[in-house]
């Protein structure tokens, strides 16, 4: 897990390593390759849209992302993808894509109530006619803050040859829906390690439901997992479907 708003280009440079491509990534390119544009906000390093691309998508692919780092990465691979420095208080799009997609858990990183609605407002004006807004988070009931402690240490190889290991940990007591944590990060050769902080926010459906319908979208489905389960409250996972209501 790296907090999606790195901006520091070591950092950045993990990004993939630690977020190889899974079922959630199948799950989402199955969904980009069906629409003829996509907006992909909190894009990270563009693995999605490069991908799509790669597999023959000859429609518009558009990744949104405020770490400039990040989409260093992905104009890198994928140049043929428009990138996009910022997110909806500095770019707004009307009517423009069949598909926005928020992947990596990057809407759980939307903390606070201002920031969502404004997100979501940008999602309902970008989405085109009978568009839909397809995102995760994480089933506040699984609990899965409680598996981020430092004992658990996870090494991947970077870069430059050398091994760099991570770990997370909750700062508690945890109130309310808002988790906050600390990762850091030692390579082999490093000076010293680097720690970050992140917040994320933990909603249930109900919140949900009642954000995206202050924004005028509604509930189309909700899956547990990424085979498409139904939810339920040891689901890991709240994959939700959403379009325009009205």
């Amino acid at each position: 897990m790296v907090h999606r708003s790195f901006s520091d280009v070591t950092l950045a440079g993990l990004y993939d390593a630690l977020n190889a491509w899974g079922p959630s990534d199948d799950f989402y390119l199955g969904l980009v390759m069906s629409a003829r544009s996509v907006l992909d906000v909190g894009c990270g390093t563009g693995a999605l849209l490069a991908r799509a691309r790669e597999a023959g998508h000859d429609g518009q692919l558009c990744g949104l992302d405020p770490a400039a780092a990040m989409l260093v990465r992905a104009r890198d691979r994928a140049p043929g993808v428009e990138w996009v420095l910022g997110d909806f208080r500095s770019h707004r799009w009307q009517g423009a894509f069949d598909l926005v997609v928020m992947t990596g858990h990057a809407f759980q990183e939307l903390v606070h109530d201002d920031e969502l609605r404004d997100c979501l407002d940008g999602v309902r004006d970008a989405l085109a006619a009978g568009g839909r807004l397809v995102f995760e988070t994480r089933n506040p009931e699984a609990r899965a803050w409680e598996s981020w402690t430092p004992d658990r240490v996870r090494e991947v190889p970077y870069v430059d040859g050398g091994v760099v290991s991570v770990r997370h940990e909750t700062e508690t007591p945890v109130r309310g829906d808002r988790v906050t944590y600390t990762s850091t990060f030692d390579g082999t050769g490093w000076e010293r390690p680097t720690v970050s902080r992140g917040t994320l926010r933990f909603l249930g459906p109900d919140a949900l439901s009642r954000f995206l319908t202050g924004a005028g979208l509604r509930v189309v489905e909700q899956y547990g997992d990424w085979r498409r389960g139904p939810l339920t409250p040891t689901s890991p996972e709240i994959i939700t479907v959403a379009e325009a209501a009205g």
